[in-house]
């Protein structure tokens, strides 16, 4: 795993001042540990990209998109977060606003994926074996 700069970037620190509406609905829903206990941060800067929400521990990576963006630049950013093994995930700033609950399930489920169900299983008892209990 990469490490994640975590001094300022001048221009993360611009965007995360101006953000979108669609950007702010999901950093409301997944800042403080809310999606499942998972931590993101918000434009975080890897390499020489800045990408939307973070999470470190699943190695995910997820991106809300308006008109900026282009099939040719954002298959070479995708390219180059993969390659240091993160997954990436996109959604268009109006599916967003148009179905944030879908969008977050989208998301919660792409945590699971990469972090297996290991994770749920900390928190649940075993379940005890034929003739215990």
């Amino acid at each position: 795993m990469y490490p994640v700069r975590r001094q300022i970037n001048p221009y993360a620190a611009q965007l995360r001042r101006d953000r979108t509406d669609a950007e702010n609905l999901v950093w409301q829903a997944l800042r403080n540990r809310q999606c499942d206990g998972f931590k993101f941060r918000f434009q975080a800067s890897i390499g020489r990209y800045v990408v939307d929400f973070l999470c470190v521990e699943a190695m995910l990576i997820v991106e809300i998109d308006g008109s900026q963006h282009t099939v040719e630049g954002d298959a070479e950013r995708t390219a180059f977060l993969e390659s240091r093994g993160y997954r990436v995930i996109r959604f268009w700033n109006s599916d967003v606003i148009a179905n944030l609950d879908g969008v977050l399930e989208a998301i919660r489920r792409a945590l699971i994926a990469r972090i297996g169900e290991e994770k749920k299983t900390l928190t649940q008892p075993s379940p005890a074996k034929a003739g215990e209990g």
